[in-house]
């Protein structure tokens, strides 16, 4: 059995998804980020960094979103959810999950955490005003020299996938140009027609 623990509105979504599109089975249990469950002993004890995701599994705990999608896609090889038989794809697959880990995700905290840099309200100010160039940057680089099409490794979907699709739903909330990534914007209205995709945004979609 597996255990996630995923807040609404944040990249938990994309392990959610790629635990329905595995079949797993799995519980999983929402952090109160409204209430600052995330900082209590209770939850620092799952993950002491205070942040979501976290999986939980019958070997340990794993944190940070491109290592648990790439355990969800070994454990259940049946899936397909990566090019687990090529280990040059593999590696680009995670090149492309660590891109958004690294860069993108940091790129669109800069708006809605830019305390987490600096403490002088203008210096806040300066990051949250950059936030739609730097992001439209981000998805523009996705947009052109990452996304292949259909999918982000081409004709197979995968685990990266999942992963586009839980940054992209930000887009909005970072005021990204769209009209600069329509393949972007077309894979995002492709991942909503997955059933497994919906399943998962029924627990991060408030009432």
């Amino acid at each position: 059995m597996l255990t996630l623990y995923y807040a609404r509105g944040t990249i938990a979504l994309a392990p959610h998804i790629a635990l329905e599109e595995a079949g797993a089975d799995y519980v999983a249990k929402l952090v109160d980020f409204a209430n600052a469950q995330q900082r209590t002993p209770d939850y620092l004890s799952i993950n002491p960094k205070g942040r979501v995701p976290a999986l939980v599994t019958p070997r340990g705990i794993l944190t940070e979103t491109p290592a648990i999608l790439a355990y969800i896609a070994e454990i259940f090889p049946g899936a397909a959810l990566a090019p687990l038989s090529n280990l040059f794809a593999f590696a680009q697959m995670q090149a492309f999950n660590a891109y958004l880990a690294s860069t993108l995700h940091v790129a669109h905290a800069h708006g809605p955490r830019a305390s987490r840099w600096a403490d002088d309200e203008a210096a806040q100010a300066e990051m949250k005003r950059k936030v739609p160039e730097v992001v439209t940057d981000c998805f523009e680089m996705i947009e052109t020299e990452m996304l292949r099409g259909p999918w982000v490794m081409g004709d197979a979907y995968s685990v990266a996938d999942a992963y586009l699709f839980a940054v992209a739903r930000w887009i909005e909330m970072d005021n990204v140009d769209t009209s600069r990534i329509p393949r972007v914007m077309e894979h995002r209205q492709r991942m909503m027609e997955r059933p497994a995709v919906a399943r998962a945004l029924t627990a991060h979609v408030s009432a």
